[in-house]
């Protein structure tokens, strides 16, 4: 396992050390020298556009910074490492949802009890009627069964300042037998993970819109928060992870796709 997460952190190290705007220590949520941001790329393709630009979603323009657009930091579990040489972009920009049928490969695995934070600088998620933010992860239909989903869950907390975190209680059943291997079963509360994703460029469903988009949505007022600049997602799956040398496992636990904010500071 060892030699697992040694390779994945080299991966993080090395995409900041080639110019992608952090320290080599990004550890400190409330810094903003710690976030990986990412220059002008393709949506989809692990990169996304700067903070400043916008995507064309269907008939709407939507702003970049309406989505992640720094990762502050990325501690990956056992067994990850899937889509983390394509941080940061991978998890900025909008949702690439696979809709039932299969997961969305647009992802970061954070492993067995990774964690991650990103942020949304310059902007933030501000309280409004309703859910504020959307959590898109790649769940799907076993086997086309609806009541089957294959969910791999994560706990989300919010933070103003990096440091003070209030989290949504996340309470999956945990089952080292559950029959789609990732031990765990519904219900889940209040974790993400467990809602199909529909939106998608591809398809111009908006990412805005929680009664269309897919993915877990979440309102600040649950917490009694009124303002957010960012999000932690800790994974909550108890997934085998067995020592099998450089062929064992690499897309454990949360795969995180997006982040998308619906009441935001700026439009």
């Amino acid at each position: 396992m060892a030699r697992s997460l040694s390779a994945v952190t080299a991966v993080v190290l090395l995409a900041a050390s080639m110019g992608c705007g952090s320290s080599s220590s990004p550890s400190s949520p409330g810094d903003a020298g710690d976030v990986l941001e990412s220059g002008p790329a393709t949506p989809g393709d692990g990169g996304a556009l700067p903070a400043d630009a916008s995507y064309t979603i269907g008939d709407a323009s939507v702003s970049a910074s309406r989505f992640v657009t720094g990762v502050v930091s990325f501690t990956p579990g056992g067994c990850a490492g899937f889509g983390a040489a394509s941080m940061p972009g991978i998890v900025e920009g909008p949702p690439v949802g696979g809709g039932t049928t299969h997961g969305s490969i647009d992802v970061v695995s954070l492993g067995n009890g990774g964690t991650i934070v990103v942020s949304f600088a310059p902007n933030a998620i501000v309280d409004g009627p309703g859910p504020d933010f959307i959590v898109s992860e790649n769940p799907f239909w076993i086997a086309g069964n609806p009541s089957g989903v294959y969910a791999e869950p994560g706990e989300v907390s919010v933070s103003d300042d990096g440091v003070t975190w209030q989290t949504f209680p996340c309470t999956p059943t945990y089952d080292p037998s559950a029959s789609d291997g990732t031990g765990t079963e519904p219900p889940y509360g209040s974790c993400a993970g467990w809602h199909i994703v529909y939106s998608s460029p591809a398809n111009g469903i908006s990412p805005l819109d929680p009664a269309t988009a897919g993915g877990d949505a979440f309102d600040l007022a649950d917490l009694g928060v009124t303002h957010a600049r960012y999000v932690r997602i800790v994974d909550k799956t108890m997934e085998d992870c067995p020592d099998a040398g450089p062929g064992e496992p690499t897309s454990n636990g949360f795969d995180l796709d997006a982040v998308a904010i619906i009441h935001a500071e700026q439009p």
